[in-house]
């Protein structure tokens, strides 16, 4: 195929993919009105409309759609292999992009990447953090971070961290007043700080366990937070009870700031996994990081 057809199938992608002219535009370091002109030239060579605009998106048709299945794993391929001839080289080189969230990016990743980096100068890493479950496909990630009860049964998950707890915990003037819940149904009578999940725009269930019984319970109080941290910070405000992972409540728990209930309700659950598609040859690079994230335990 010509060098220029090659270009035009890339820019399509990349439009597809970004579903946004402006972005792909970036994405490419073409301009708008050059990358429009490209992807008329390519429908009046084919005979099809492949995307549909409007001035809120930009869409495949039907036809997008099917090109789009068909040549988006091949050009995949071709960057893989491409990103593979790093095997020659001394050491392992090029990017390595993550999806995370926060508290993972921070407890785990980071950590890692601190040991691994230095060893290894041609290796950069980018994190995104996103508390979503991201299509790291359609996104274009190498990888993402969650939780191991998270993860698509598709995917290649590799255990990166240890178990992880949650703790409700409110402080000690939010209980001065207050008698401490003794069952998860005792919450119904406290003032609790919500969760919105990204996903679904819901609030999230908070879920207990104790005996091999399970219970969701759906918490009521005049805060919403999409961020843990900040939740935190409500909770030693005196402005309700949080549930938050373990960890990061720690050291508010020792200096007494915080104290902690239904602790006998929240038994461990798995730890992070990074997850990747077996579809994608895993670049040298990717393979360098993964085994320096590789939980063995301890």
């Amino acid at each position: 195929m010509p060098r220029a057809n090659a270009n035009d199938l890339i820019a399509f992608i990349t439009i597809a993919r970004e579903r946004s002219f402006t972005k792909a535009a970036v994405k490419l370091a073409v301009s708008q009105s050059a990358l429009s002109h490209t992807l008329r030239a390519l429908e009046e060579r084919l005979g099809v409309q492949l995307l549909t605009r409007t001035t809120r998106n930009v869409t495949p048709t039907a036809a997008g759609e099917r090109l789009l299945a068909v040549i988006g794993p091949r050009f995949d391929e071709i960057d893989a292999e491409i990103e593979s001839l790093g095997e020659l080289r001394d050491k392992p080189a090029g990017p390595v992009r993550l999806t995370a969230t926060e508290h993972a990016a921070e407890t785990v990743l980071l950590p890692a990447v601190a040991r691994l980096l230095p060893d290894y100068p041609d290796i950069n890493v980018e994190v995104v953090i996103d508390y979503g479950l991201t299509d790291i496909v359609t996104e274009r990630f190498d990888a993402g971070v969650r939780d191991g009860e998270q993860i698509a049964k598709d995917m290649v998950a590799v255990r990166i961290g240890p178990d992880l707890r949650m703790a409700v915990v409110g402080s000690s003037s939010y209980f001065a007043d207050r008698p401490a819940p003794r069952t998860p149904h005792d919450l119904a009578e406290h003032v609790c700080i919500n969760l919105r999940l990204p996903t679904q725009g819901g609030l999230y269930a908070w879920e207990f366990e104790k005996g091999g019984r399970a219970v969701n319970v759906r918490v009521e109080g005049q805060l919403i937070f999409n961020s843990p941290p900040v939740m935190v910070k409500a909770a030693l405000s005196g402005l309700g009870l949080a549930y938050v992972l373990e960890d990061q409540v720690g050291p508010h728990l020792r200096s007494g700031q915080l104290v902690r209930v239904l602790d006998d309700w929240c038994p461990p659950f798995p730890g992070y996994h990074l997850y990747y598609t077996s579809r994608r040859q895993p670049t040298p690079a990717f393979r360098v990081l993964l085994e320096a994230l590789r939980y063995r335990g301890g």
